[in-house]
């Protein structure tokens, strides 16, 4: 058998197990966008974000309203994807587990909060630099030799 007959034939095949992929993926985002409702929230392709307000199903076009009282209109062909609501945390979860997390070892963090207090209970004044200048040790370093003109307009050499 020649081989660019067997090369031909891979890559036919190839062909069509692709595009079949592409159809089933086409055909269930047109069913989704076909059974999309008032209420749902939605992605458009460019990402915004909104809730289904109207369907109009004679002209293809979905009325979102990502800001209430703000409704734009989009072909339905422009809806990416369903949002699913976030769940939020209600009044369900139990008081003790929330006090739980939020609890530390006192003594440990009142130690430290004690020693940097003085004798009438009060944390000493701490002084904040206004520039990072003040903050350099090394003031008896001089400074780089330049390699420009001096002060006096003669070079360096």
């Amino acid at each position: 058998m020649d081989p660019l007959l067997l090369v031909l034939g891979i890559a036919i095949l190839a062909m069509l197990w692709m595009s079949s992929r592409t159809r089933k993926q086409q055909r269930a985002a047109q069913d989704f966008r076909s059974l999309l409702q008032p209420g749902d929230e939605v992605m458009t392709g460019s990402g915004l974000f909104g809730t289904v307000v109207a369907v109009d199903d004679e002209h293809d076009i979905i009325t979102l309203e990502s800001v209430p009282g703000a409704p734009s209109r989009w072909l339905r062909a422009a809806i990416a994807k369903k949002i699913e609501p976030v769940v939020p945390v209600g009044d369900d979860a139990p008081d003790d587990e929330v006090q739980a997390d939020d609890e530390y070892e006192d003594d440990e963090y009142d130690d430290e909060y004690d020693e940097d207090q003085d004798d009438e209970g009060e944390v000493p004044d701490v002084v904040v630099p206004d520039d990072l200048s003040s903050l350099d040790p090394r003031d008896d370093v001089p400074p780089p030799p330049s390699s420009g003109p001096s002060k006096d307009g003669s070079q360096d050499s």
